[in-house]
């Protein structure tokens, strides 16, 4: 009988003042007090904005780090389970609040804007910077494959609510949805949760060995100073997400922007700036697996898991949510999916590619700020 595979130990943990000084994004931490002093000393809400935004980039990433050293201890199984679940917390935090504030749009632009700034904005600076001196990079299709199939049902769970709200009532989104909008919305929100607890079943336990990426090693904490740390960053978050929230629409009143553009690529920037950078330094040390991965799961995990919670957690504060979107951010994420499904058809990457995909996510911004609806 062949020998059993053993597995690698776990990484020698390291020091919290040491974890802390590897990604240099945590100088952004000392946006966290500046914001606090911002709010209690009733600075103009523009400056509350930018300062909360900037704290929680590095939030989300200790959030993702504390994540990622629980997950090497307890193993791949429940590892990808922890990750599966806090792998978007910021996201979510930040959606919770516009949502009991009664934010639904805002709370809508940022769930679409998240997928197409993860799948042309992330991607696109991944391969980029990844190949710019190099022929080629190469990742696994099928990974990349069972993903972008995932998007493509979340592109039919978007499409479907909003083409029903336009035959049956000619809104398409416009105003208060209606009570049968909303049912369905449920509806299709059970099911695309559904989707996403098989695709867990899939990836971590069925074919685990075909579509897990390779491991990163990044330096990880012990449990216990790790889990003090997503507490906090966490509880942190949520107070950093309120003052976001409170302050946008006077802050888009001060930038020119509509709440709209505000949700659709600031907010959605802001929630995943540390992926960005995780991603980008994946690609740049040549394991475009990892940042391929980081690009699509992130986006899956907000199509088919943070979109249905926000729509169950939204009849909590009696605003129900529903998943009837606007037609520019249908359009917006139906081609994004389309044209990373290309892009990744043949495992193989290079500069060009990385550009073109940043070009789309260009055109889409411009047309974005012009939106006024």
């Amino acid at each position: 009988m062949p020998a059993k595979r053993r597995q690698p130990p776990p990484p020698r943990p390291v020091t919290l003042p040491a974890f802390l000084r590897e990604n240099a994004l945590n100088w952004l931490l000392l946006f966290v007090p500046v914001s606090l002093g911002a709010a209690i000393l009733g600075a103009p809400a523009l400056w509350v904005f930018v300062t909360a935004g900037l704290a929680i980039v590095p939030l989300a990433g200790l959030i993702g780090g504390a994540t990622e050293a629980l997950s090497v201890r307890v193993g791949p199984g429940l590892g990808g389970l922890l990750n599966a679940t806090f792998g978007n917390a910021t996201e979510l935090i930040i959606s919770l609040f516009a949502l009991r504030v009664g934010l639904i749009d805002v709370v809508k632009a940022s769930l679409s804007g998240s997928i197409i700034g993860n799948l042309l904005l992330v991607l696109g600076a991944s391969m980029l910077v990844g190949g710019w001196r190099r022929e080629k990079q190469t990742f696994n299709r099928v990974q990349a494959g069972a993903q972008t199939a995932m998007l493509f049902l979340a592109v039919v769970a978007l499409v479907m609510p909003a083409i029903f709200d336009l035959v049956e009532h000619q809104t398409l989104g416009v105003g208060a949805a209606s009570p049968d909008v909303t049912r369905l919305s449920l509806l299709v929100a059970v099911v695309l949760m559904g989707i996403y607890i098989g695709s867990l079943v899939f990836s971590l336990k069925t074919h685990r060995d075909v579509i897990c990426a390779e491991a990163g090693a990044p330096p990880h904490l012990a449990p216990t100073p790790a889990i003090t740390l997503l507490a906090l960053a966490t509880l942190v978050t949520a107070v950093e997400a309120e003052l976001l929230v409170s302050a946008i629409h006077a802050a888009t009143a001060a930038l020119g922007m509509t709440p709209f553009f505000v949700g659709v690529i600031v907010v959605a920037i802001i929630g995943n700036a540390a992926e960005h950078f995780s991603a980008v330094q994946m690609a740049y040390k040549n394991k475009m697996d990892l940042a391929v991965t980081i690009a699509t799961a992130s986006s899956t995990q907000i199509a088919l898991f943070v979109a249905p919670v926000l729509v169950f957690a939204s009849y909590a504060f009696a605003t129900p949510m529903s998943l009837v979107f606007n037609a520019f951010e249908i359009v917006g994420i139906g081609l994004s999916v389309l044209i990373v499904a290309l892009v990744s058809l043949d495992g193989e990457s290079n500069w060009f590619e990385g550009l073109q995909l940043l070009a789309v996510y260009l055109i889409l911004a411009i047309v974005f700020f012009f939106v006024h609806s």
